[in-house]
Parts: structure tokens; C-alpha cells; sequence
């Protein structure tokens, strides 16, 4: 975020046991801060809430942390597999699961210790507006925090006000029921005083604090959850109960066992009313053909695997296909309205562009060798390669236009130097997979070489292939690199290997997302109508012809495969996927060992033939499902400080 935090002498090491402890003064040297100076002039506390959100980068998805990794979506190259994955499947086998547990509740701490010296302070300069906003920051941080705990772990504990020292471990808060959190953070963090306090906008000066807007959609995401198979009737351990803690109203229960359809009808109004705010006193507007964000605008027009961009109609799919792109590798001032709330990565966290740009770009000293290049370290599945649609706006399965079997991985008959090696798979695709995905002979980025495109050669371990020798541990697995992230505009210099590439906001929430709830609320009420409006809206962006209720009638889809697909495909990359599986209780399938297929890059070898290395091949990596994992355990140093905590199921 651009928060200038380095003048306020806040952090302390925090896990859950130490909230109830932790002292400002324990930390903080008296002859360089006190409490009094940080509530002493309003720039003070500005600063003070400011620090507040620093767990809003640190548990973000980005850059795709380890427990992220676990989705369908994308694997990881190299060593980074061989160590970080085996990392995030053993999390949940070590319980050693600190994981965003100490994160969040060390921030909502934070945010309980600025609530209480406001309360008790009067800063200078001051006014009650500023003072009502800090307040409903504060407040809006303590329920997104406890969302993320909410996602991760199931039911948590409630921490709504700072505990004092001598509080017993027999009065710990234990695990609360989950639609009591559920309530807790609509009801009382997110309420319409929180709301009514916070702008609607910020300026740039400000960009990335709450707002009325971003607030109301969590809101809306938190209920989407709520009302989904898992926490709605159909959570796989339905015996599992608090021990000594009972939640007011529920018990011992943890889980609710029926399902209860009127959580859907409190998504959509929620979803509902967000999208309205959004688009009307938060000025949000999804990024499309009649307002593309100006970053791009000396971008040339990109080669497109098979489509000919010297006709109208080539042009305009190519145009359409840069503009997707700088929706999220774009940000406010480009003209780009359509992020609702999202953090700008770094220090140590804003490697996650340089990770996936693909390796050797260009050499830039040849007496050394040395390159300017990336780790090509996040490549998308054959499953997120083949359920992006076709042109037809199908997917490839069901588009009886569109090669099948074996006949997917020939070559597509292109001619043009360069792009001879693209298979069929990879062309008369939908332009949302030209703007997320690049391939063997595929043009990675119109201007990346130094002002011309960078084709990709996966045949080459002198370019993007497979070479040990060449890469180290730097190599693309599967086959395929996402473009997601990087903007077309970057440029790398063949003077110095540097590049231009910029800061983008990685979005939290944005406009589309708004969209999908809206018609994922709809098609689970069997509004079928009603769900095609906000799913269609969606399609048309991305260059798609709307769908038509009979036709989601012949598709062999229903309207809630079609919602989850197409939610699948837009939000591809932004950390949505790992709980939307786990919430729909598709993760036992679609997270299963041996599931995740890419083509043959290391098993072909070194410098391959076309015929080695375009096959369909089951990734070498430990991916393994079992129910458990529906949740991270809790730490157990946790457990045996709090007896009133008990452990998810299954550890």
C-alpha cells in the first residue's frame, strides 16, 4: 500500500495467546514513543490507523503463498515445487499452523489498542469526521481480519475488544459458531454506521483505504460463503462441537447441519446492494473497449495465435485482448475503476510479476551471459487451458467445432515464422485466454524484447525450454506461463536488462467479482433469468456472445456450472479458486492426486521434438486430497494455551 508507516513505532510479535498480554509500552522505547504520541496531532493518528492495514498485505493471496498453491489453477516450477508445495501440503499434516492465524489477530489487536487510545485521547487538529472514519476503518479491518480467519479455519474465536493481562486461560474465547462470526462481522463490524462513516472514494493520496464500497463488498463475499454447500447444510464432519465453549444461541454446535436457503436470499441482497453502491457513489465501472486504461495506449497490436489481425475484425479481437489484460496490471490513475479496494505489494512481496515473467526475455551482456529475465514460476494446468471457452463461448468439451482427444496437441497449421509449433488446443480460443495464457509460439508481449515481442520457444533450452544447465531451478512445468499480473506495456532494455514495469494494485475486490455473486446467488435460487443477466454482462466484456436461458437448457450445463466456470475463468489468479472449491465441496475432485496435467516439459528432456513435448502429461508433484483439509488445523501451542479451543477435524 502507499502508506508512508516508517514514523509510527507500532508492531509487536503477536500469536493469539499474546493479544491477551501484549503491551504497547513493552515494545516501544519511552525516549522514542509513547501512547500519548501517537494520538497526539492528527497526522499522528493518521498514521496510526495507516499501520493497522500491514496484515492486509501480509495475508493477501498475492504472491501466491504456499497454501494457495494447493488450487487447480496453476503448479510451480523447479525447486520452488520440490520445496515450497511439499511445504503447503505438509502444513496440514504437522499442525504446525501458525499460518494467518497470528497475522490477523495481531492486527485486530492492533486495531482494538488505536480504538482505545482514540477513545481516550483528543488528537490536535482533529475533526469529528476524521474521527468517525478512523473509527470505521478500525472497525472495517477487525471484520476483514476476521473474515480471513473465518475462510481459513472455519470457526474462531471472537476477539472484539483488547483483553486485559490477567485474564485466566479458563476465559480465553473459544471457537464461535459459524454463522455467529458470520453475523458478528455483518452485523456489528460491518454494520451502517461503519458504512455511513467511510467515503465512498479516495483520492490517490489515499487509494487502498476503506471505503464505503469496499466494505459493503465483504459484506457481500462474506455472506456468498456462508450461504455455500460447505457451511450451509453440508459440511463433511457434522459431529464436530465445541467442548467447553459454548456460542450464545448455538451451543456446542459449530457447523449449522440443515441447509437453509434464506442464506441465499441475504448473499443476493447484500451482493445486490453492493453492486448498486458500487457502480453509482463509488464510481466503479468494469474496464471495457469504451474505457481502456491509457497505460496501454503506445502498445502496438498483438500477434494473436491464428487470428488475422489485418481485418477489422482481427484488430478489434487483439485490441480486445490487450484490454483485458490491464485490468488487473493497471491502476486508478491509468483510468482503470473497476478495483474496489486492493494493495499495492512490497519490499519481499512484490517479487510475485518478476516470478512468472518467463525466463531469458533477452541477454543483455553475451560476453557473460547474463539475462534479463524472470522465474516463469506459475504455470496454469491443462485444466485452466481447457476450461477457458472457445470463440464459440463454450468450452472445448462441448464445442463440437473444437478438436478433441489427441488431435488438440497437433499443430495448428500456422505458417508465420516463429509460431509454427502452436497446437489446435491453443488457437480459436475466447480472448480472455490470449490475455491470460502464453504458449509455445505465442508472443508473450508485443514490446517485452526491448521494443519487440518476445516469442516463446518451449523447444529451446536456449530461450524457454527445459535445460538444467541453462535455467537452474528456473523452469516453466506444464508447458504454459500466465501473462496475469504483467502489464503489455513492460519493457525490458537490451542496454542494461532493466525494466519499466510498475506497481499495480493487485486487487482485493473488483466490480466483476460483484457481478458473479449476484448470479451465483440467483442460479443457486434457480433464477435462471436473473442469473444470465449478471453472468452475461460478464461474457460481453470478455468479447462473448450472451447466453440465452434455452440455451443453458441444451448446454448439458446447468446455469450454476456455468456461473462457477465463468467465475473460474475471470477471477483465474486472484487467489479465489483455493475456497471456491472447498465451498462448493468440489476440492475432493478437483484437488485430488494425480488430477493436475500440464504437457510434457520435463519429460521430454532437453531440447525435445514437437511430438515429446506436446502430450498430455500428470504432473510429478505431492498433490493429495483429504477432507481435512477443508480447514487449517490450529497450531497446537494454541490449543494447549486455551482450553477452550478445540482442534478442526481430522488432526
Amino acid at each position: 500500500m502507499k502508506y508512508n508507516i516508517k514514523n509510527i513505532a507500532l508492531g509487536f510479535s503477536l500469536s493469539f495467546g499474546v493479544l491477551v498480554s501484549c503491551d504497547y509500552l513493552d515494545v516501544v522505547p519511552p525516549e522514542q514513543a509513547t501512547t500519548s504520541d501517537t494520538m497526539k496531532d492528527r497526522n499522528s493518528a493518521n498514521g496510526f490507523i495507516n499501520s493497522c492495514y500491514i496484515a492486509v498485505e501480509s495475508t493477501t493471496p498475492f504472491p501466491y503463498n504456499r497454501y494457495e498453491w494447493s488450487s487447480d489453477e496453476s503448479v510451480h516450477s523447479g525447486q520452488w515445487s520440490e520445496d515450497s508445495q511439499k511445504a503447503a501440503w505438509n502444513l496440514y499434516s504437522d499442525t504446525n499452523a501458525a499460518g494467518w492465524w497470528n497475522a490477523c489477530y495481531n492486527y485486530i489487536g492492533h486495531c482494538h489498542m488505536f480504538l482505545n487510545l482514540l477513545e481516550q485521547n483528543n488528537p490536535t487538529g482533529a475533526t469529528e469526521e476524521d474521527k468517525a472514519r478512523w473509527k470505521a476503518e478500525a472497525q472495517f479491518l477487525k471484520a476483514y481480519y476476521h473474515f480471513r480467519l473465518l475462510e481459513m479455519y472455519g470457526p474462531i474465536p471472537i476477539v472484539d475488544d483488547r483483553m486485559p493481562q490477567s485474564t485466566l486461560p479458563g476465559e480465553f474465547p473459544g471457537r464461535s459458531h459459524f454463522d455467529y462470526v458470520v453475523d458478528y462481522i455483518c452485523n456489528q463490524k460491518l454494520n451502517d454506521e461503519t458504512i455511513n462513516a467511510l467515503p465512498d472514494v479516495t483520492n490517490a493520496q489515499e487509494w487502498g483505504r476503506a471505503t464505503s464500497i469496499a466494505a459493503l463488498a465483504l459484506k457481500g463475499r462474506v455472506l456468498l460463503y456462508a450461504a455455500s454447500p460447505l457451511w450451509n447444510g453440508k459440511f463433511p464432519y457434522p459431529d464436530w462441537k465445541n467442548t467447553n465453549y459454548e456460542t450464545p444461541g448455538y451451543g456446542t454446535e459449530l457447523v449449522s447441519r440443515q441447509e437453509d436457503m434464506s442464506k441465499w436470499d441475504r448473499a443476493l441482497e447484500a451482493n445486490l446492494a453492493a453492486l448498486k453502491a458500487a457502480e453509482s457513489v463509488g464510481e466503479r465501472k468494469l474496464v471495457d473497449m469504451d474505457n481502456v486504461p491509457s497505460n496501454i495506449r503506445d502498445v502496438p497490436i498483438p500477434y494473436i495465435a491464428g487470428v488475422d489481425t489485418s481485418t477489422v475484425e482481427g484488430k478489434e479481437f487483439a485490441k480486445r485482448v490487450l484490454m483485458l489484460r490491464t485490468i488487473t496490471s493497471s491502476n486508478e490513475d491509468d483510468g482503470n475503476k473497476e478495483i474496489i479496494w486492493g494493495v499495492f505489494l512490497q519490499g519481499s512481496n512484490a517479487w510475485m510479476t518478476f516470478a512468472q515473467c518467463p525466463p531469458r526475455v533477452l541477454c543483455f551482456n553475451e560476453a557473460d551471459n547474463r539475462w534479463a529475465d524472470g522465474w516463469g514460476a506459475i504455470n496454469p494446468t491443462l485444466y485452466s487451458i481447457e476450461h477457458f471457452y472457445t470463440k464459440n463461448g463454450k468450452l472445448p468439451d462441448l464445442d463440437p467445432s473444437f478438436p478433441k482427444g489427441d488431435e488438440r496437441f497437433e499443430r495448428a497449421g500456422i505458417l508465420v515464422k516463429g509460431h509454427e509449433n502452436v497446437i489446435k488446443l491453443n488457437t480459436n480460443r475466447e480472448p480472455r485466454f490470449y490475455a491470460m495464457f502464453s504458449f509455445d509460439g505465442d508472443d508473450y508481449s508485443p514490446i517485452m524484447k526491448d521494443g519487440e515481442p518476445l516469442t516463446i520457444n518451449m523447444l529451446s533450452s536456449k530461450a524457454q525450454g527445459y535445460g538444467w544447465d541453462q535455467n537452474g531451478r528456473n523452469y516453466i512445468e506444464g508447458g504454459y506461463l500466465t501473462k496475469k499480473y504483467i502489464s503489455p506495456s513492460v519493457r525490458y532494455s537490451s542496454i542494461d536488462g532493466a525494466s519499466d514495469s510498475k506497481n499495480y494494485a493487485k486487487p482485493l475486490f473488483r466490480l466483476a467479482e460483484l457481478y458473479l455473486n449476484v448470479a451465483e446467488c440467483y442460479a443457486a435460487k434457480g433464477e435462471v433469468g436473473n442469473a444470465l443477466i449478471y453472468l452475461n454482462r460478464i461474457r460481453e466484456r470478455a468479447g462473448l456472445q450472451g447466453l440465452t436461458e434455452s440455451e443453458v437448457a441444451a448446454s448439458g450445463m446447468s446455469i450454476t456450472d456455468w456461473v462457477r466456470n465463468e467465475r473460474f475463468i475471470e477471477l483465474w489468479g486472484e487467489g479465489h479458486r483455493y475456497y471456491d472449491v472447498r465451498r462448493w465441496l468440489l476440492a475432493p475432485q478437483q484437488l485430488k492426486a494425480g488430477a493436475r496435467e500440464g504437457l510434457n516439459m520435463l519429460g521430454a528432456g532437453k531440447d525435445p521434438t514437437f511430438e515429446a513435448f506436446n502430450k498430455r502429461t500428470v504432473i510429478n508433484q505431492p498433490f493429495q486430497w483429504d477432507n481435512r483439509m477443508y480447514l487449517w488445523p490450529i497450531a497446537w501451542t494454541e490449543i494447549s494455551n486455551d482450553p477452550q479451543l478445540v482442534q478442526a477435524p481430522g488432526y
